[in-house]
């Protein structure tokens, strides 16, 4: 058996069912790839901003864009302190009673410090690790971003300083007075759901991109396997 990884700080310590916690690299890293939207969180001026943005990850950085006039990316280039939070829901958990309906989740949230990448050809390849991580093979599909784009975009890199992870699986945990009530528990199982792809006006014409076709998304059993039971 593996020793569990121990959190870098406090500040990265699940505190609220500590068991559900991991902190070891590759799980963090899993769920920051199978993620699409990133919540980030800062400080403008004393005033908190939770902010929803794509993202990329390369290594142990994650990289974040936005517009040049964005006041919140400013502020962020600006070497302010930074909290990174992804999250994946997996199912809505169903008990017998209201207090104990729950969510099976993976959440990492990391923390650290943002700063702009200056350099044009190194902005331009964080770019396209964007693009990558929405759908892999996509950036040898289309057109690279023109030196005009790049420098119209504000790109961060983030060096994750600490991350934790915590999750739920399984399912219900219901008191034990309830176990005999006539009312269902279990768990629905939620995902992504990937449709038929649907092309543009002007190019209906045109085949699927392969990388397209070929995309999908884990369901949440794939992903998941819920434990007999969990707390």
């Amino acid at each position: 058996m593996s020793t569990p990884t121990p959190p870098a700080s406090v500040r990265s310590t699940v505190r609220r069912h500590p068991e559900r916690g991991a902190y070891d690299r590759e799980a963090v890293h899993a769920v920051l790839d199978e993620g699409l939207v990133a919540h980030v969180g800062l400080t403008v001026e004393g005033q908190p901003f939770v902010i929803p943005m794509a993202y990329g990850r390369d290594g142990d950085r994650l990289l974040l864009h936005g517009s040049v006039a964005s006041r919140l990316m400013r502020g962020l280039a600006g070497g302010v302190p930074a909290c990174v939070t992804v999250t994946l829901l997996d199912g809505l958990v169903m008990a017998r009673s209201a207090f104990h309906h729950s969510m099976n989740y993976r959440s990492v949230v990391a923390l650290g410090t943002a700063r702009r990448i200056d350099d044009p050809d190194e902005a331009a390849a964080a770019l396209g690790t964007f693009v990558e991580h929405l759908v892999p093979g996509r950036g040898d599909e289309v057109r690279p971003s023109a030196p005009v784009e790049v420098r119209q975009t504000t790109v961060l890199e983030m060096s994750i300083e600490e991350a934790s992870l915590k999750a739920r699986t399984g399912g219900p945990v219901d008191d034990e007075a309830d176990l005999d009530l006539p009312v269902w528990a279990g768990v629905v199982p939620l995902g992504v759901a990937v449709g038929e792809p649907i092309s543009a006006p002007d190019a209906e014409h045109l085949p699927v991109s392969p990388s397209v076709r070929a995309w999908s998304r884990p369901g949440p059993t794939e992903s998941v396997q819920p434990t007999a039971e969990s707390v």
